[in-house]
């Protein structure tokens, strides 16, 4: 078991100091002032982590990421590789969704969902979307009700494009047939069952979706775009899409998440239909964390306010009910951020902890028997190896 001490927890929101016990992956208590000799006579190897003068907050939830890299669009050198595993634990990240784009042949489904088990087994929770870009989807058993069903990591269909010009410009009888067939697999396996869309920068925005629930009556709650803050048109699209109940997700990409949230909720978007997420190939994991800090130590966000667009909101649309808050019974997914200068300190995931007093205290297998050296572009690597315990 582990007993976190003299925590300031946000669930996300503000419950106040409290003891977290964990154990069995899962959170068994919180309460004021636990007593560790009762609880060591119980577990003798019970550690303790003592959280004065730090936060404690849920796991992030980030909803797409190209874990198995991005696709390469200047050619083959141009493909960006796997996302790895202790990138994830520093941005604080310990539920994931990956995906493919616009490449879903030399990334394909199978070894995106590889990725995505060998992610999971290291302790980080992990799922992924079927299909890519195009219409119909290119999915691991040719049909989306299958790989849903069947496949337990694959919660929902995407990222499909539409209004880019990378897409194939599906009709709207042609995506009916995906959202419906993501869905009604939803259903059957008490799955989200989303389609997530990516959108692009055409002038025709989100039409195309309030179409699907206008004249083919599919509920919003089944259909989750993403990249909605590109440009002015999208975000009121976006926010008009939020009043209907379905969920939009803005990325980090471009580092301006508050000035994005600024304008979506100006348009009069509804606050707890709005997740985000780091589209995670060329940009960082981390970035989920940083534009998070940013938002509440630059712009003054209240936690409380900005805290469940990246933890509670993005589990309430991807169904993942034993996510995204600090609850009895729910997964010990937490971070501990230190509260002066509000930066990650410990990372635990699923009751292990992966990250201590900032150092990674976990490694995929590859990574411990490996004998290669790996260099990261704009990484410095001597602090990379710092991170690591000896």
């Amino acid at each position: 078991m582990i007993l976190i001490r003299n925590a300031e927890i946000y669930d996300p929101q503000f419950l106040g100091h409290r003891d977290i016990v964990i154990g069995e992956e899962k959170i068994l208590h919180i309460g004021p002032q636990v007593d560790p000799f009762t609880l060591e006579k119980l577990d003798p190897a019970l550690q303790i982590i003592d959280c004065t003068e730090c936060l404690v907050i849920p796991g992030l939830i980030d909803p797409h990421e190209h874990l198995s890299g991005g696709s390469g669009e200047e050619g083959f050198s141009s493909q960006t590789p796997n996302i790895e595993f202790y990138e994830l634990i520093k941005g604080g990240i310990t539920s994931v969704v990956g995906c493919l784009g616009s490449d879903t042949v030399t990334k394909n489904m199978a070894n995106l969902l590889a990725k995505v088990k060998a992610t999971d087994e290291a302790g980080i929770s992990a799922f992924c979307y079927t299909g890519g870009y195009e219409v119909p989807p290119r999915t691991l058993t040719q049909d989306i009700r299958t790989d849903i069903l069947f496949i337990k990591e694959i919660i929902g269909v995407g990222e499909v494009a539409i209004a880019d010009d990378r897409s194939r410009d599906p009709d709207a009888h042609d995506l009916a047939r995906v959202v419906s067939d993501g869905r009604v697999a939803g259903m059957l396996s008490k799955k989200a069952g989303v389609t997530h869309f990516h959108m692009g920068d055409k002038k025709q925005g989100m039409k195309i979706l309030f179409k699907l629930m206008e004249e083919f009556d599919l509920p919003s709650n089944c259909i989750y775009p993403t990249h909605v803050g590109r440009t002015e048109g999208l975000m009121k699209d976006a926010a008009k899409f939020t009043t209907k109940d379905g969920f939009v997700d803005l990325d980090t990409t471009e580092g301006n998440l508050h000035e994005c949230l600024t304008k979506i909720l100006g348009y009069g978007a509804k606050k707890d239909r709005i997740t985000v997420s780091t589209d995670a190939s060329i940009n960082s994991p981390d970035s989920l964390f940083a534009q998070l800090r940013e938002c509440h130590l630059k712009y003054k966000m209240n936690l409380e306010d900005v805290l469940p667009h990246f933890t509670s909101y993005t589990a309430n649309v991807l169904k993942l009910h034993s996510k995204g808050g600090l609850e009895v019974k729910k997964d010990a997914d937490l971070v501990i951020v230190e509260k002066k200068n509000f930066t990650i300190r410990d990372v635990i995931a699923r009751g292990k902890v992966l990250m201590r007093n900032g150092r990674i205290s976990t490694l995929n297998p590859d990574e411990v028997q490996s004998r290669r050296e790996f260099q990261y572009h704009g990484t410095d690597r001597d602090k990379i190896k710092k991170m690591f315990q000896s």
